[in-house]
């Protein structure tokens, strides 16, 4: 019997954490699909950023304060950041559309933030199950194919800016955008690899 038990607060914190990336995901991709109101959707963004922020600071603090916690200490601050880090390259796609006035969205832009929404659902679905952590390594597969796809687009986009455009001020806008929405795909990936150590460790 265990004496101490064990702070189920993270689980709730952490599925807050998720619900908020695929909220803003869900932003991101109505913006690309229909481009208008950009600086009010952007806002919308920049607001669940800081909320994300705020949930982070919430992981850590409770982190600071808790004696016995439900999983690895390191493997909660990992998951927590990685979280986040997927939140703040939403935002960071998004703010680039105001920072270089963006008149149009290609449609790779949008294939590709149809892609992170898809990985923020599947990233909704693993965190619910860090009660069940043998659960997770399904959607931890997912995660993984998910972050090909995006590489995948990614270099497709690129390739078709050089051979289409001739302004090279478009094509240095457009391709950091392209790698920004492809970086939050990878910051997924590392979600998937924390919480596959989670899942093995508890084997």
């Amino acid at each position: 019997m265990q004496l101490i038990p064990r702070d189920g607060k993270f689980y709730d914190l952490f599925n807050e954490q998720a619900q908020n990336i695929y909220q803003a995901a869900q932003v991101l991709v109505i913006l690309f699909r229909d481009f208008n109101e950009v600086e009010k959707r952007v806002a919308e963004i920049k607001v669940a950023e800081h909320k994300g922020d705020q949930i982070t600071r919430s992981v850590m603090t409770k982190l600071n304060q808790t004696f016995i916690t439900p999983f690895d200490r390191e493997d909660i601050h990992a998951l927590s950041s990685a979280l986040d880090d997927v939140m703040d390259l939403v935002d960071a796609a998004a703010s680039r559309l105001i920072t270089y006035k963006v008149k149009f969205v290609t449609p790779g832009a949008l294939q590709l933030a149809d892609v992170i929404l898809r990985g923020a659902e599947i990233l909704v679905k693993a965190i619910s199950e860090l009660k069940r952590p043998q659960s997770i390594l399904k959607y931890c597969e997912q995660l993984n194919q998910i972050e090909e796809e995006s590489d995948r687009i990614k270099g497709e986009c690129i390739a078709k800016l050089f051979e289409d455009s001739t302004l090279p001020i478009e094509i240095i806008k457009w391709k950091e955008i392209y790698e920004v929405l492809e970086a939050a795909t990878d910051k997924c990936e590392d979600v998937s690899d924390v919480l596959a150590a989670v899942a093995l460790k508890s084997a």
